[in-house]
C-alpha cells in the first residue's frame, strides 16, 4: 500500500516569466538578473518586498494605489533599519516602466529590497548593502477560478501567527513568510485552498496572506489588524463597502465565531476578494460563495478596473 501524499495542486501557482527586471536601477532580461548564493537575505530572510496589480482599464493599464504600497515597502525597510539605495520616487518610476515596456495590460508586480552579499554573520549590517528589483508577470485569480465561483475551502492551521515581540508584523519583510509558508503547506496536505491563522490568544489573525471578513445580520465585520499587515486591499474594501451602504466595524473574532457567520471572504492583493465557503470542514452559511461577498467583489474590481469613476484616485496610470 502506497504512503505518498499527493497534495491539493491549484490553478493560481505558475511559473513566473517576469520579461524585463528591474535590477538595480537598469531593465534586464529574466535570466540576467542574478544575485549571489552568500547573499544574506537567503540565509536569513533579510528582505522586504510588496505586492501590487496592475488592472488593464478603458484609459490603459493603471497600478492600484501605488503610493501606498511604496511608501509601506520603505517603512519595511525602516523596521529592518535597512538603506534602500533609491528614492520612493524612483522605484514607484521603476514599477511603471516594468509595466511599460513589457507591455502588460494587467499584471502582479513585485517590488524587492534585500541586503546583499557581503558577510553571513547573522548581523546584516553595515557589510551587506541594500539591493532592489522590481518584477511582474501576469498572473489570474490567486486562488483559482474555482474558488471564486464556489468558494475557498479553509483549515484552521496547527501554526499560530507570531506575536509582534517576535517578529514585527506591520512590516512586509522576508523571514515572516515563513511562518505562511508553514501554514499554506499543511493546508494543501489536508485538501483545503487556504490556511487561516489564530494569533496566541486564540483569536482569529488572518490567511497565510490575506485579511479576513465576515458578515453577520447585516453587518459587515473586519478583523482587526492586531498582529497582522495593515492590508491596502482590507482598507479598500471596507471604503467601498460603506461607499454602498453597509456597516463595518472592525472587531477580534475567534474561529467559531466565523463558523456561525452568514459570509466569510478574503482580501489581499493577489487573492483580491475570495469567498469562503468551508472553514474546518463546517459550511459557512449555505456553504456557498455568499451574495455579499460577490457583490463586494464585483464593485471592488469595478473599482481597480477603472470603471468607478469615484475610486480614479487610487489608479495610477503606467502610460
Amino acid at each position: 500500500m502506497s504512503t505518498e501524499i499527493k497534495p491539493k495542486s491549484y490553478g493560481g501557482e505558475t511559473r513566473m516569466k517576469a520579461g524585463l527586471i528591474w535590477f538595480n536601477g537598469q531593465l534586464v532580461p529574466q535570466e540576467e538578473a542574478k544575485v549571489s548564493v552568500l547573499t544574506h537575505a537567503l540565509h536569513y530572510g533579510t528582505s522586504v518586498f510588496e505586492g501590487i496589480r496592475a488592472y488593464e482599464t478603458p484609459k490603459g493599464p493603471a497600478v492600484f494605489r501605488l503610493d501606498e504600497h511604496v511608501e509601506r515597502l520603505f517603512h519595511s525597510a525602516k523596521v529592518m533599519m535597512m538603506e534602500i539605495p533609491f528614492t520612493p520616487q524612483a522605484v514607484r518610476e521603476g514599477i511603471l516602466q516594468v509595466v511599460r515596456e513589457n507591455g502588460y495590460k494587467s499584471c502582479y508586480i513585485r517590488p524587492l529590497a534585500w541586503m546583499g552579499a557581503g558577510s553571513l554573520g547573522v548581523n546584516p549590517l553595515p557589510n551587506n548593502p541594500a539591493e532592489v528589483m522590481i518584477a511582474a508577470w501576469e498572473w489570474g485569480t490567486y486562488l483559482g477560478d474555482e474558488a471564486v465561483r464556489k468558494g475557498a475551502k479553509l483549515v484552521t492551521s496547527s501554526w499560530a501567527r507570531f506575536p509582534a515581540n517576535v517578529f514585527p508584523g506591520k512590516a512586509k519583510i522576508g523571514g515572516n513568510y515563513v511562518n505562511s509558508a508553514l501554514a499554506r503547506i499543511e493546508a494543501h496536505h489536508a485538501g483545503a485552498d487556504e490556511a487561516l491563522l489564530l494569533d496566541k490568544e486564540g483569536y482569529v489573525a488572518e490567511g497565510s496572506g490575506e485579511n479576513i471578513f465576515f458578515l453577520r445580520g447585516g453587518t459587515l465585520y473586519a478583523v482587526e489588524h492586531g498582529v497582522n499587515l495593515m492590508g491596502i486591499t482590507r482598507d479598500s474594501v471596507m471604503t467601498i463597502a460603506r461607499d454602498l451602504g453597509y456597516e463595518v466595524r472592525e472587531v477580534r473574532a475567534t474561529r467559531d465565531q466565523l463558523y456561525m457567520a452568514d459570509e466569510v471572504f478574503m482580501v489581499g492583493t493577489a487573492a483580491e476578494v475570495t469567498p469562503v465557503s468551508f472553514l474546518d470542514r463546517r459550511p459557512i452559511g449555505q456553504g456557498v460563495a455568499g451574495e455579499h461577498t460577490m457583490r463586494l467583489r464585483k464593485a471592488y474590481l469595478e473599482a481597480v478596473q477603472g470603471q468607478n469613476p469615484k475610486y480614479e484616485a487610487w489608479l495610477t496610470y503606467a502610460g
